[in-house]
């Protein structure tokens, strides 16, 4: 399934790694695909959107509504 997020505290190269390693702890097999410039990530996964959605608030990236 393809998520899309908006994460409107994403705003450095910094800010896209952790992003990263977040969506892959919640599933390492994750396909992640960020656009830096308008703040978006697509995640590709089976995983439920409300565990990424969780695990990136955790971390200070809480997706815009």
């Amino acid at each position: 399934m393809t998520i899309e997020l908006t994460l409107p505290t994403m705003t450095c190269g910094h800010c896209v790694k952790t992003v990263t390693e977040t969506v892959h702890r919640v599933d390492a097999g994750a396909q992640v695909t960020v656009d830096l410039p308008t703040q978006r990530v697509r995640i590709e996964s089976a995983q439920p959107r409300e565990a990424f959605v969780a695990a990136l608030a955790d971390e200070g990236y809480a997706p815009a509504a």
